[in-house]
C-alpha cells in the first residue's frame, strides 16, 4: 500500500516537473521572440534608410529635391484613390489612374530616373551597401533582394539601349547606353578587378549622361508601341520566372523546397517587384499617349497596383511556409498571388498594344 502511494506521488512529481519545464521552455521562446523583435525595431530606428527609404519613394521625391526648375519638375505619384504611400504626394492624372502626374520635362527623363533609382539605392543608401560579393556573407535575404533589383535593371537597360532609344535594329546604339548595358552584365559576386559595385556605379553614371542628353535634346527616346512592347515582354518573362519559384513544391532535383530556398525566392521576387514598380510608373507617364489610344491605361494601373502590393509584403521575423489552411502565413504563396497578377496584366497589356 505504501509502495503504491509512493509511486503515485512520484508520478505526480514527474508530471509537475514536466509541466514546469514546458512552461519554462514556452516562456523562454516567448521572451526570445520579444527580444529579437526589439532588436529589429532598434536596428530600424538606428538605420531608418534600410527599410523606409524605398526606391519608389526616392524616385518620386528625387526630382523635387535636387532638380533645377528648368530641368525636370517634381513628380507626383498616386497609388490609389483613398490612400497614398508614405512620402509620396497624390495627384489625379489625366488618364484617371495610378501613376505619375503629367510634367513638362523631356520625354524619357522619368524613365531613366526610375530605372536608376532602385539600383542606386542598393549601392549608396542601403546599410552595408552591395552584399552579393561580400567575403563574409551572412545576409542572404538582402542579397537575393538586390539580385532581383539588378536583374530588372539589366533587362530594362538592355531594352532601352536596343529598342526604346533607337528607331530600329539597324540604327546605331547610344554610346552611353551601350556602356551602361555592358557594365551591368558583370557578375554580381565579382569582388575585384573590377568589382561589381564599381561597374554598376559606372552604369548609373552612363545612364545619367544619357538623361542629360535627353534634357539637352541630343539623344532620342521613342515612344512608339513597337519600342515599348519588348520591355513589357522582358519584364513579364522575369515575373513568370519568379512566379514559378514561388509556387513550386519541389526543386529541379526532386527534393522539396527548403525553408532557406523559400525565403531566397521570396526576397528575390520582392526585389523584382520593387524595381519594376517605378519603371511602370514612368512608362505610364512617358508612354501615356499610346496607352490612352490603345486602351491600355486601366491594365497598366492593375499591373502597378499588383507590384505595389508585392513590394509591401514584409514578414515580421522571417519567411514562414505555413500550410494554405494554417493560421501561420505562407509568405511565398502570398507573394506569388501578386506577382502572378502583375505578370498577367503585363501580358494582357502586350496583347492590348499589339492589336
Amino acid at each position: 500500500m505504501a509502495d503504491t502511494s509512493n509511486n503515485a506521488q512520484t508520478d505526480n512529481q514527474d508530471k509537475g516537473f514536466q509541466a514546469f519545464m514546458w512552461i519554462r521552455i514556452i516562456g523562454g521562446l516567448f521572451v526570445a521572440i520579444i527580444l529579437i523583435w526589439g532588436v529589429m525595431k532598434l536596428f530600424d530606428y538606428i538605420n531608418p534608410s534600410e527599410k523606409h527609404g524605398t526606391p519608389e519613394t526616392l524616385y518620386s521625391t528625387k526630382s523635387q529635391e535636387t532638380r533645377k526648375p528648368h530641368e525636370v519638375p517634381g513628380h507626383k505619384q498616386k497609388i490609389n484613390k483613398n490612400q497614398a504611400m508614405p512620402g509620396i504626394e497624390t495627384s489625379h492624372t489625366s488618364t484617371g489612374g495610378f501613376g505619375l502626374a503629367e510634367h513638362k520635362g523631356p520625354t524619357g527623363v522619368a524613365f531613366v530616373e526610375a530605372l536608376v533609382a532602385p539600383l542606386e539605392y542598393e549601392l549608396t543608401e542601403r546599410f552595408w551597401g552591395w552584399r552579393p560579393n561580400d567575403i563574409i556573407n551572412i545576409t542572404d535575404n538582402v542579397n537575393e533582394y538586390q539580385l532581383g533589383v539588378l536583374e530588372v535593371t539589366r533587362r530594362a537597360t538592355t531594352r532601352l539601349t536596343e529598342n526604346i532609344s533607337r528607331t530600329g535594329s539597324t540604327a546605331a546604339l547610344n554610346t552611353h547606353l551601350e556602356r551602361a548595358m555592358n557594365s551591368l552584365m558583370i557578375r554580381s559576386d565579382r569582388y575585384l578587378f573590377p568589382s561589381a559595385e564599381n561597374q554598376y556605379r559606372q552604369a548609373i553614371g552612363n545612364l545619367n549622361r544619357y538623361k542629360e542628353q535627353l534634357i539637352s535634346n541630343e539623344a532620342s527616346f521613342y515612344t512608339r508601341t513597337d519600342n515599348l512592347i519588348p520591355l513589357l515582354k522582358s519584364l513579364e518573362e522575369l515575373l513568370g520566372s519568379c512566379d514559378e519559384n514561388l509556387v513550386k513544391i519541389n526543386e529541379d532535383n526532386g527534393k522539396p523546397v527548403s525553408t532557406f530556398s523559400a525565403d531566397n525566392y521570396f526576397y528575390y521576387a520582392k526585389g523584382v517587384a520593387n524595381a519594376i514598380l517605378p519603371i511602370l510608373h514612368a512608362v505610364e507617364k512617358d508612354f501615356d499617349k499610346i496607352l490612352v489610344t490603345r486602351g491600355g491605361t486601366e491594365v497598366m494601373e492593375h499591373a502597378i497596383e499588383s507590384c505595389h502590393h508585392a513590394s509591401q509584403i514584409d514578414p515580421w521575423l522571417f519567411v514562414t511556409e505555413g500550410s494554405l489552411n494554417s493560421i501561420i502565413a505562407n509568405h511565398r504563396a502570398n507573394m506569388a498571388a501578386h506577382i502572378s497578377h502583375a505578370r498577367f496584366y503585363l501580358g494582357l497589356l502586350v496583347e492590348t498594344l499589339s492589336t
